[in-house]
C-alpha cells in the first residue's frame, strides 16, 4: 500500500509533501493497487485531515498546475462566491448572487461544481440558462472584461480529481468524495482578490481553516467563511451568520445579524426548489422571487460588494441588490451573457 494511503488509514503521522508527490506520480503513471484510491477517498471524507497534511496535499496540487508560471491573468478586483456543498437542498443562491452582485458593477468570477445536494449546481444552472463558461484563463478574462463577470469552467481544478474519480469507478464518487466536495472551493485555482465560502457543516472549519489561510497567502487576497446555524452553504437572510476572514497571515470574525440590516424572517423552506429550479432563479433575478429567498440572494450579493470594496456600507450593498433586481439589470445581464454565448458560436 502506498505510504500516503497507510498514513491516512492509520491516522498516526501526517502525510508530507513527497509523500503527496509520490501518490500523484503513482496515479498518473497507473501504478497505484488495485482500490487505493478508494481508500485514499474514504479516509479523507471520514475526518479531515491535520493542517500539516492538509497544506501538504494544497501545495503538491498546486505545484502540479499547468498555468504555474505562464503569466495567466490575475483577476485583480475580482470575488468570487462558491459553497462546499453538503446541507439543506436549496436554490442557486451563490449563482443568482453572483450575478446579482456583477449587475451592481462588482466584477465577479465564480468557480463552482455539479449539483451535489443542490437541485441544480452552478455548471447545471449555467447549462439549463445557455450560458458558456470559460475553458482557459485567458477566456475566463475576456469574458470578465466583456460582461463584468465570468464563470469558470472545470479546467480550474487538478487533473488529478479526474483521475481519482475514474479511480473509484463504479462506486459514486459524490458519496466517497465528500472531502473533495468540502475541499473543492481550495482546490480551484482560481486568482481572485476575494473569496467568499459557504461552510455547511462546522466540523469541517477547523480544516477549511487552514485551506483558507493557504489560499489567501497564495493569492495575496482575503477569503470569507460563513457559516450558520440552518448547515446552509451560503449566507442566510433570517438567522445570523458567523464570518471568519483571513487575510494577510491573519485571522478575524464577524457576525453578519441579517435582523439588524432589516431583512425579514423565514425559514429553510422558503429556500427550497420549485419544480423548476431555472425558473426560480430567473424569478429571483427579476425580483420576483420569494422574500426570504430574495433576502438571501441580496445578502450574498452585498457581501461580495464588500469584499470586493465595491463599498464598505453593508445597507448601501443591500440596497443596490435590491436595486438591480427590480430594476431589470440583474436579468438583462442574464440575456446578455446569453448573447455572448451565441456569438461565441456563430
Amino acid at each position: 500500500m502506498h505510504d500516503a494511503v497507510a498514513a491516512l488509514i492509520a491516522q498516526d503521522r501526517p502525510v508530507d509533501l513527497p509523500q503527496w508527490r509520490s501518490f500523484w506520480d503513482s496515479l498518473h503513471d497507473g501504478a497505484l493497487r488495485r482500490g487505493e484510491s478508494v481508500a485514499l477517498l474514504a479516509s479523507l471524507s471520514t475526518q479531515m485531515p491535520g493542517r500539516a497534511t492538509l497544506t501538504a496535499l494544497l501545495d503538491s496540487l498546486a505545484e502540479r498546475r499547468p498555468g504555474q508560471g505562464t503569466g495567466r491573468p490575475v483577476f485583480e478586483g475580482a470575488v468570487n462566491i462558491v459553497g462546499t456543498g453538503g446541507g439543506p437542498r436549496t436554490l442557486n443562491i451563490s449563482t443568482a448572487a453572483a450575478l446579482t452582485a456583477a449587475a451592481m458593477g462588482t466584477r465577479v468570477v465564480k468557480t463552482g461544481s455539479r449539483a451535489y445536494t443542490s437541485a441544480l449546481g452552478s455548471l447545471d444552472l449555467l447549462e439549463r440558462l445557455g450560458i458558456e463558461t470559460a475553458s482557459s484563463y485567458e477566456q475566463t478574462h475576456e469574458m470578465l472584461e466583456r460582461c463584468g463577470i465570468a464563470f469558470a469552467g472545470m479546467f480550474v481544478y487538478p487533473a488529478e480529481l479526474g483521475l481519482l474519480a475514474r479511480g473509484v469507478l463504479p462506486l459514486d464518487v459524490r458519496r466517497l468524495g465528500r472531502f473533495v466536495n468540502a475541499l473543492g472551493p481550495f482546490l480551484a485555482d482560481m486568482p481572485v482578490d476575494a473569496q467568499l465560502t459557504g461552510v455547511s457543516d462546522p466540523r469541517l472549519v477547523p480544516g477549511l481553516r487552514h485551506a483558507a489561510e493557504h489560499t489567501a497567502r497564495r493569492t495575496g487576497g482575503s477569503v470569507w467563511l460563513a457559516t450558520n446555524d440552518t448547515g446552509a452553504d451560503e449566507l442566510i437572510g433570517f438567522t445570523p451568520n458567523l464570518v471568519r476572514t483571513y487575510e494577510g497571515g491573519g485571522e478575524d470574525e464577524f457576525v453578519l445579524d441579517p435582523a439588524a440590516l432589516g431583512l425579514g424572517p423565514g425559514a429553510l423552506e422558503d429556500l427550497r426548489p420549485g419544480a423548476d429550479p431555472v425558473r426560480d432563479v430567473l424569478d429571483l433575478l427579476a425580483g420576483r422571487g420569494r422574500p426570504a429567498a430574495e433576502d438571501a440572494v441580496c445578502l450574498n450579493a452585498a457581501a461580495l460588494a464588500v469584499a470586493g470594496r465595491l463599498t464598505g456600507d453593508w445597507h448601501q450593498a443591500l440596497r443596490g441588490a435590491r436595486a438591480v433586481l427590480n430594476d431589470g439589470s440583474a436579468l438583462a445581464l442574464v440575456d446578455r451573457l446569453r448573447r455572448t454565448t451565441e456569438v461565441a458560436h456563430v
